[in-house]
């Protein structure tokens, strides 16, 4: 990491075409004539540093400039309009920056961009904008791919002319004061994959059209004042992973054909809304399914048996609606939840006790409902902290510290003779079906149980943490954008392994937890690093802890060899040879060919460079770190190529492929930026 002042005569290579510091820590402002003294500069790249002062003027010399990205630095003032004259304009990056310029409109540079009719990517978030989102900005370039203004000040509405930037797939305009409807338009962004805009104050109905957009994979309206029913054509979006309108006036049903979403995996999110009538069975389609979230609705009828169906979900929030009935027996199929809050509700009779095998339960939220009978004592049930009784008077037993009742048994009333030959007939029915139900269900339990068996080993916090002396720093072997990397040995086996524990705290750690997880499972080659087994857990102070555990890899990662400390540099220099390279180039291909070819869903990793490629004891190369990855849809060969990032730009930055994030383009994109380094 270089740090300190560019040296003056830097700017004097005037036949200079790239400019690239990126993440530094360099200091100071860029000369005001910059692009007078590069005047055949085509990428300038300076994001992550430390660079203060206004954005030259001078850069609408460089007439061959394509790319400008000064994002994430402390530039301030407001963006020249220097961009009419650059034809070859493709990327302009100034994102968390102060660029509030004190007037009526801080964005009226937009007009100029939309001369640059090659322009793919605008990232202006997080850098305090304000005035109105001019309507310009619907006649920028119909070729542009990732639109982000989210986190400003931005006020008006979303001009219809949006609907104009076909090629967007990805478009972020979240946590700004823009009001409004969705404009109908909308619907003709056919390419969009991610549309992010919770937390406006935008209004009115989701428009019918969004249903035309069938690649979308992330659709967020969450803390808005929208109203009315989801429409049905939301069916349409049969590749949408996440919904999520937490936090708005949305009423009538939920709709069966959002319910029958098959794709929905990372979570679907209506909360705090108005949503009525019953869950619908059709929620047992969402199988793949991780996080539901329905609270504080006024939902009634009965919890749907299907909702057993559900053998993904880790999260399941039902509280705060107006649900009746029994707690349903198939809420014990979840074999992987995690949370369960069922409280504020209408529920009534005995608490499944088949709920306290679930072994990865570790809060239980049942509290004010009509629950009776006595209380189970295993799983879950026996920790106080973790279970919620609170407002069911009619609980007896548990553990002592519930301070509840000791159940009594009653004893026998008589009764007439005529209602006992009744009682008999019907039990004696009821046991000739129970006997039917009973044969399925341990054929059903003998099924799962073999699955269980022949997935990855167990872990707990307390295993990890005591594997890696406490997660200590003398056990850290590397840290990335979402976490540590800490190396141990269990002592059940003495299996050596190396723990990835993911910093919950930052944006976006835990759906990049979900994100290997859901790659990983189905994944094996020679050439993954392999995965030993996961943990979802809370650690001691109660706080949520995600960990991926994988083999560890003796030799480190590829990036510690091609670019060594100073103490180890004649060594590994001298020990790696051409040979050894050329094998390990040969072992990253065989990985994405795999990736993209071999797998039933092809997988895009996002994130290829070499700290991510680690070396085992022979010097084997194995592929890591699907945070980012993306899987495909494969319904047709449209849906495959079209298909890109959705959360803006992913991926390290000079190993993403400028300008185009398709698949399998970044692959190619990968080894031509590498190919210097890596041979």
């Amino acid at each position: 990491m270089i740090s300190g002042m560019i040296p003056q005569s830097i700017y004097n290579l005037s036949l200079l075409e790239i400019f690239s510091v990126a993440d530094n820590t360099l200091q100071g402002s860029l000369p005001h004539n910059v692009g007078v003294a590069l005047p055949r500069i085509q990428r300038f790249r300076a994001w992550g540093n430390q660079f203060t002062g206004p954005i030259p003027v001078s850069f609408a010399n460089a007439s061959s400039l394509s790319e400008l990205d000064l994002s994430m630095n402390k530039f301030f003032g407001e963006v020249p309009n220097i961009f009419g004259n650059l034809k070859n304009f493709t990327w302009l990056g100034v994102g968390y920056n102060d660029l509030r310029s004190g007037k009526v409109n801080d964005m009226s540079f937009i007009t100029s961009l939309t001369n640059c009719s090659n322009l793919r990517i605008l990232n202006l978030e997080h850098s305090y904008f304000g005035g109105e989102l001019p309507k310009s900005i619907g006649n920028l370039s119909d070729r542009l791919e990732i639109l982000v203004i989210g986190g400003n000040e931005i006020s008006g509405s979303i001009p219809p002319g949006i609907g104009n930037l076909v090629g967007l797939n990805s478009l972020q305009i979240y946590e700004n004061h823009l009001k409004g409807t969705i404009p109908a338009t909308i619907g003709k962004l056919h390419k969009l994959q991610g549309f992010f805009s919770e937390e406006n104050e935008l209004s009115g109905e989701i428009p019918s059209s969004i249903g035309n957009l069938t690649l979308l994979t992330e659709l967020t309206l969450d803390e808005n004042n929208f109203g009315g029913s989801i429409p049905s054509s939301m069916g349409k979006c049969k590749n949408l992973l996440m919904l999520s309108v937490y936090g708005n006036s949305f009423n009538g049903t939920i709709p069966q054909d959002v319910l029958g979403l098959s794709s929905l995996a990372t979570s679907l999110d209506l909360s705090r809304n108005s949503f009525t009538g019953p869950l619908h069975g059709e929620v047992g389609n969402l199988k793949n399914l991780v996080e539901l979230k329905i609270s504080h609705n006024e939902l009634s009828g009965e919890i749907p048996t299907r909702l057993g169906d559900c053998t993904m979900l880790e999260r399941l929030y039902l509280d705060h609606n107006l649900l009746e009935g029994r707690i349903p027996e198939s809420l014990s199929s979840l074999k992987g939840i995690v949370e369960m809050d069922l409280s504020h509700n209408k529920l009534v009779g005995q608490i499944p006790k088949d709920i306290a095998k679930l072994k990865f339960l570790s809060k239980l939220n049942l509290s004010f409902n009509d629950l009776y009978g006595e209380m189970p004592t295993g799983g879950v049930f026996g920790n106080v902290s973790a279970v919620s009784i609170a407002g069911n008077d009619k609980l007896c037993g548990g553990i002592p510290e519930l301070g509840l009742v000791a159940c009594s048994e009653e004893k026998p009333k008589k009764h007439n003779l005529s209602l006992i030959i009744s009682l008999v007939c019907v039990l004696g029915v009821c046991l000739m079906l129970s006997s039917l139900v009973i044969c399925w269900i341990k054929d059903k339990k003998k099924s799962l149980e073999s699955l269980e068996s022949e997935s990855s080993m167990n872990v707990s916090y307390g295993e990890l943490l005591k594997a890696t002396n406490g997660f200590s720093p003398e056990n850290l072997i590397g840290t990335g954008s979402f976490g540590s990397v800490y190396k141990g040995v269990l002592e059940a086996n003495q299996t050596s392994i190396a723990v990835k524990v993911f910093n919950l705290i930052k944006r976006g750690a835990s759906r990049s937890f979900l994100a290997e997880c859901e790659t990983l499972k189905n994944t094996r080659h020679r050439n993954l690093v392999k995965v030993i087994t996961a943990c979802s857990s809370v650690d001691y102070q109660g706080n949520d802890f995600k960990a991926i555990v994988y083999e560890l890899m003796l030799n480190g990662s590829l990036d510690s060899w091609l670019h060594p400390h100073q103490h180890t540099e004649d060594l590994r220099k001298k020990s790696l040879t051409l040979y050894q390279r050329l094998n390990m180039a040969i072992d990253v291909a065989s990985a994405v060919d795999y990736l993209h070819n071999r797998t039933e869903l092809s997988i895009v990793h996002c994130d290829l460079k070499p700290s991510n490629i680690l070396l085992d004891e022979d010097m084997t190369a194995h592929v890591g770190d699907f945070g980012l990855s993306r899987i495909l849809a494969q319904d047709n060969d449209q849906v495959s190529h079209d298909q890109t990032s959705s959360i803006g730009i992913k991926g390290t930055m000079g190993y993403a492929a400028p300008g185009n994030f398709s698949f399998p383009k970044f692959a190619i994109f990968f080894f031509m930026e590498f190919k210097t380094t890596f041979l």
